[in-house]
């Protein structure tokens, strides 16, 4: 098996997976169902075309910079002014950073990999109205999904993606939570709609996706960089 890295930053991001009517919530990470569809869009399928293919895909997700959730409303009217639209209120979040792993075949892989380089629809983070800030491709690494996401090392997995400003922030040990698929013969409890059956607007259509939680932790070089000094700079010495 074969896994591409997607690394998801940008002011704003948005990945619900239970919103209804007028609230449009996020979850604390990207779900699985928008980043295959990120893929899709990347390679330029319609919404009503099949992507039975992708959903052979293990996906997982480390949460290098889990961001702070924020709230918008929108307002609309009808076309001749006439009417209000209902008010509806959006949850985003911001200043958050992700690394995504998607494992298959070397060659789905591959072509993923090709076409978020080269997408054929504009590619965004949940929203239309959250582009990304950095470019989308991080790496394709051989091996699992698990270990990619479980690893800092270049040669297994991605080095922390998180802002400068992030890092110096944090402990000299940071622990980052993953958020991956189950494997065969694992069992979980958490169950959320993450499935994708069918993008198709007429027949959207979601399974219930079992997931399981982990942590990995690793040093932090950013926190051992010098901070106030007892130097004055007034004195000769």
């Amino acid at each position: 098996m074969t896994t591409l890295v997607l690394r998801l930053a940008g002011p704003m991001q948005a990945w619900g997976t239970r919103s209804r009517f007028a609230y449009r919530f996020t979850d604390a990470q990207p779900s699985r169902s928008a980043v295959l569809g990120l893929l899709a869009a990347a390679q330029g399928r319609r919404r009503v075309d099949p992507i039975d293919d992708l959903l052979d895909l293990r996906f997982g997700v480390r949460v290098d910079q889990p961001g702070e959730v924020i709230r918008d409303f929108q307002t609309a009217r009808s076309l001749d002014g006439q009417h209000a639209q209902p008010l509806t209120y959006r949850y985003y979040l911001s200043d958050a950073v992700f690394v995504a792993a998607v494992e298959g075949p070397e060659p789905l892989v591959a072509t993923l990999s090709d076409a978020v380089q080269r997408p054929r629809f504009p590619l965004f983070l949940g929203r239309r109205s959250c582009p990304p800030a950095r470019p989308l491709r991080v790496a394709v690494l051989p091996g699992s999904m698990d270990d990619v996401l479980a690893s800092t090392e270049e040669d297994v997995g991605v080095p922390w993606q998180a802002a400068t400003w992030w890092q110096v922030r944090q402990p000299a040990e940071v622990a980052l939570d993953i958020v991956r698929d189950i494997r065969p013969g694992e069992t979980s409890d958490e169950l959320t709609p993450d499935v994708p059956l069918s993008f198709d607007p007429d027949h959207r259509r979601f399974a219930m996706r079992p997931v399981m939680r982990a942590t990995c932790s690793f040093r932090n070089p950013a926190a051992a960089r010098p901070g106030i000094t007892d130097h004055v700079p007034m004195t000769m010495s």
